[in-house]
């Protein structure tokens, strides 16, 4: 290989080891600045070496071992020997293992058993209550998703400082809080973990329909994100609702392709192709909704979501499908989870399953609610109910209203689109 080919695999190799390779350092050192730094260091000593020796067998391991050497080496220099000594007997005695039966398969066998739990303790460390839900976001992205901060800053069209500031105060502030590097039990686990999903959740949504700029979907954020739910799942295999969102995500990702027509312009989901939808995809996520419902947690609000979303997958076209049931899904929802949104979607349900005028009652209490006063979507289903009962004068100037609330500027034209149509003379 040549030289720029083994840095490419090199890069390669840390992007799908990074997340491994910070929490166990963080493991070490319990502190998640230091052990990011301490990734980047091996990350370095890897472009060093790799070009002359060639990549090791277990690139992973090498990187692992030689991350958690310059851990030995910081916590000597900054003398912190004493509090540390347990972590480092453990560090040393794999190191010395390794070289003694084999560097790279022993050292794996090492830290295999902790890996997992690794994972995990980083995950709700990166989403921590303690943080801004911004700094859990890019976080998360950042040390779990592997991103760079520009790759972040382009995915949320924000300014790379402004991510870069995030993810600075984010681990300044787990280090002044003291948050240890523990998994959290009891209520603060439930607690948690609602934290976890609802960040790989927020980022799956940015992902799914941009909230801002040129492009109604960004799916790079929604891979991310599926990835991070599968690694829960493997996690934390009995938590019903940890399924649930990864059913819910892989059902709704499965219609990526069928969302935009040639131009780029959004297609909604009533007339999407279907045979366009990802049948593998939607398949992962039945399996998950059915392993959330075994494990006695359909009720759930992610996995009563999913349950939503697969009464359009099992839809072979939109006329087929169950609205009866997706609104009775949603009360349920509503009851568990009460919010104007939920409300919202309920009220849409209802004037599919029963008629605009039942849904109209639904969502006209809405425009009361102060949450919602700058929420694009309400004036839009309102003039959709609107259009349908024939008050098209009505209906275009929710539209009209509801394309001056969005960011989104593929939105907007479809939003102004169907305003001019309801001002055309019948």
């Amino acid at each position: 290989m040549t030289t720029s080919e083994v840095e490419r695999a090199v890069h390669t190799v840390f992007r799908m080891e990074s997340a491994r390779l910070i929490a166990g350092l963080t493991r070490v050192v319990r502190d998640v600045g230091l052990a990011e730094e301490l990734a980047q260091d091996a990350l370095l000593a890897a472009l060093e070496h790799w070009p002359n020796s060639g990549i090791p067998d277990n690139p992973g391991a090498w990187l692992m071992a030689t991350g958690k050497r310059r851990a030995i080496d910081e916590l000597r220099r900054g003398k912190r020997l004493t509090r540390k000594h347990e972590e480092l007997g453990h560090v040393l005695e794999a190191d010395a293992l390794a070289e003694r039966e084999g560097f790279a398969h022993k050292l794996d066998e090492a830290l295999d058993d902790e890996v997992g739990d690794d994972l995990l303790r980083l995950l709700f460390i990166s989403c921590h209550p303690v943080l801004s839900l911004e700094g859990r976001v890019a976080l998360t992205l950042r040390l779990l998703g592997g991103l760079t901060t520009d790759e972040i800053a382009r995915a949320f069209l924000v300014p790379e400082p402004t991510v870069a500031q995030r993810i600075v105060r984010a681990k300044r502030t787990l280090a002044d809080e003291h948050v240890p590097f523990e998994m959290p039990r009891g209520q603060q686990l439930s607690e948690r973990l609602s934290s976890v999903l609802g960040v790989i959740y927020l980022i799956f949504n940015e992902g799914y329909s941009a909230t801002a700029g040129d492009d109604w979907m960004r799916p790079g954020l929604c891979e991310d994100a599926l990835r991070l739910g599968r690694i829960l799942t493997g996690l934390a295999p009995s938590e019903p609702e940890v399924h649930g969102l990864v059913a819910l995500m892989e059902i709704q990702a499965s219609r990526s392709g069928a969302r935009l027509g040639p131009s780029g312009e959004p297609i909604l989901l009533l007339d999407q192709n279907r045979a366009r939808w990802d049948q593998l995809l939607v398949r992962r996520g039945l399996s998950a909704l059915a392993q959330a419902e075994a494990l006695g947690g359909g009720t759930g609000p992610y996995a009563l979501q999913a349950a939503i979303a697969a009464c359009h997958a099992r839809a072979k076209v939109a006329a087929e499908t169950d609205w009866p049931r997706i609104a009775a899904l949603y009360q349920v929802l509503a009851h568990q989870t009460p919010s104007p949104i939920v409300e919202l979607n309920r009220g849409v349900a209802v004037a599919m399953a029963y008629g605009p005028a039942q849904g109209l009652a639904i969502v006209d209490p809405l425009l009361l609610e102060p949450a919602l006063e700058s929420y694009h979507l309400l004036p839009s289903v309102r003039g959709d109910f609107l259009e349908k009962l024939g008050r098209l004068d009505e209906a275009r100037r929710e539209f009209e209203r509801a394309a001056g609330l969005t960011r989104n500027a593929r939105e907007r034209e479809v939003l102004l689109a169907r305003a001019a149509a309801c001002a055309q003379p019948p």
